[in-house]
């Protein structure tokens, strides 16, 4: 058997070149598979067994000197992993990757990473972007921070009306959601292009965008440019929830209960006590919540089909 290749420092390569990997990710039976092109591409492997071991492993990672670091699993471990690279300051030092194993992959979707296979080609051979990361009080998120009806209408909508409405699915569920729904009661105060701006009132939902697609098929964010894309969406009765969600998602127009605006930092308080704040799918609890983007901060491998300004 012939040795590993050394670096120009004469460490393995496979000692600067590293896996972190959730086993049970997706159907869980990408272990082999990832494990034989990781020995071909002379990658180390570590696997997660419990929640958290992603951003522990990260930050081993980081103690050991590697310098390409892959999360193969599901937007979770991708989660994970970033957040140990933060915790280890590490974030300038290391050339990040997605070997995608989840359910759904979608920020591996949004950076053109079309498979386990074809991640691993991108670690070697892709083109490195640095993308913005977003940070609610210290704690990072790559895609979103959601709160209200649309973090849940996201969970509700079945697989049966993706297929049969496509986008517009979402648009349903909201609107059945919508009439049980009391709203958020929020302070906002936003660092925006146009300046300092606030807002103050009952909303169904906020989005605060920092990657492309940042809600599934409700908005899109441009990842380099420093700044989150925010939709307030404000409480309204149901019949109004209709027309604007058609409106907005089939015509593309502007409508009365809907505010965008894009922003470097925005504070979000609660009156009425804590929300639930999904930040990349992970709930956090707060009744007041800063958060701030720092731009440039990840070099991550995309491929072909990645848009860093993606059309709205």
């Amino acid at each position: 058997m012939s040795e590993r290749p050394e670096s120009g420092d004469g460490t393995p390569e496979e000692a600067k070149r590293r896996v972190v990997m959730n086993p049970v990710s997706g159907g869980g039976d990408h272990a082999p598979t990832v494990r034989r092109l990781a020995e071909r591409h002379g990658y180390s492997v570590v696997e997660t067994e419990a929640a958290g071991d992603g951003a522990t492993l990260a930050r081993a990672a980081a103690a050991d000197g590697v310098e390409v670091l892959a999360a193969c699993g599901g937007d979770g471990t991708v989660q994970e992993v970033v957040e140990g690279l933060v915790e280890a300051d590490a974030l300038e030092s290391v050339r990040f990757g997605v070997v995608p194993a989840g359910t759904a992959n979608i920020f591996a979707g949004d950076i053109g990473v079309r498979g386990i296979e074809h991640g691993f080609e991108l670690l070697e051979e892709g083109e490195v972007r640095d993308i913005d990361v977003g940070f609610a009080d210290g704690v990072p998120f790559i895609k979103s921070c959601i709160a209200g009806l649309t973090a849940d209408t996201s969970a509700a909508t079945t697989s049966d009306m993706k297929e049969r409405f496509g986008p517009l699915a979402f648009v349903i569920t909201g609107v059945q959601q919508a009439t049980n729904f009391e709203g958020l009661a929020l302070d906002i105060d936003a660092d925006t292009t146009e300046g300092e701006q606030t807002w103050s009132g009952e909303a169904l939902c906020v989005l605060v965008g920092n990657a492309r697609r940042f809600a599934k098929e409700l908005g899109q964010a441009n990842v380099e440019d420093g700044l989150f894309d925010v939709t307030l969406i404000e409480q309204m009765p149901p019949s109004e929830a209709v027309a604007e969600a058609i409106a907005q998602q089939l015509l593309g127009l502007d409508t009365e209960h809907v505010t965008r605006l894009k922003a470097e930092r925005i504070d979000i308080e609660s009156r009425t006590g804590t929300v639930d704040f999904s930040l990349d799918g992970e709930i956090y609890s707060r009744d007041r919540l800063t958060l701030a983007v720092r731009p440039a901060a990840l070099s991550v491998c995309v491929g072909p089909e990645y848009d860093r300004a993606p059309t709205e």
